[in-house]
């Protein structure tokens, strides 16, 4: 089993591409069975398109791969999703949640909007696993860079 730094440090590497492209510095992957199926790179700002978050990006690509869901499946994502991506991660049934830094106001389990944890919609059947913080440093160096560009 390959670790949450790994596939993380992935994440972080597409974060600083896609900050070469204007946009803020998120990268996504989704991770079956150690296998990368999905890989999402922040454009809100370059295709001008407030949902090209980077992990509904990853989600798209791993359902490319004819998965109907996307039990059993990580995403890794630099920044917590949001509630828009959080929306997609339930729908889709993502397993685990890795993420390195808290989204401000809109994040999916730590604002007051807790769609990653929410019981409350019946379709919704397994609440995923969020693990936060890792490579925390890393991505909020990323995330300060973004914002001393602007």
């Amino acid at each position: 089993m390959i670790d949450h730094d790994f596939f993380m440090n992935k994440c972080i590497a597409l974060g600083k591409e896609t900050m070469k492209e204007g946009n803020p510095p998120v990268g996504a992957l989704i991770v079956r069975n150690d296998e990368i199926i999905g890989i999402g790179k922040e454009a809100t700002k370059s295709r001008k398109d407030i949902t090209n978050h980077a992990e509904i990006e990853a989600v798209k690509a791993a359902l490319k791969t004819q998965l109907r869901d996307l039990k059993g499946c990580t995403l890794y994502t630099t920044h917590e999703p949001c509630v828009m991506c959080s929306y997609i991660i339930r729908h889709y049934q993502v397993k685990t949640i890795v993420y390195g830094i808290k989204s401000d106001y809109v994040g999916g389990a730590s604002s007051e909007f807790k769609i990653l944890e929410t019981k409350n919609v019946p379709n919704w059947i397994e609440i995923p696993e969020i693990i936060e913080g890792v490579l925390a440093n890393e991505c909020l160096r990323l995330s300060k860079a973004f914002q001393n560009k602007k």
